[in-house]
């Protein structure tokens, strides 16, 4: 399906535009990340059901860089 492809690429992009909040000391609120991280991994359970395999192995991706995210401003408290 076409539409795997599409979103799959849309999640991509996401986690390459969170690279520079991942290195930098300054982070995104706690409950952003943490909200954010949840409901991506509503969506990947989503694609699962709909058979969206590579949308869902990249949305996971992309809610584990938004808990990574969640765990480094946990850690700066």
């Amino acid at each position: 399906m076409w539409q795997d492809y599409i979103l799959s690429a849309g999640n991509l992009l996401f986690i390459i535009a969170l690279v520079p909040s991942l290195i930098s000391k300054d982070k995104p609120s706690l409950i952003t990340s943490i909200s954010t991280a949840l409901i991506l991994c509503v969506f990947s359970v989503a694609y699962v059901t709909m058979s969206l395999w590579l949308a869902a192995v990249v949305t996971a991706g992309a809610a584990l860089a938004w808990t990574v995210l969640a765990i480094q401003k946990h850690r700066l408290r």
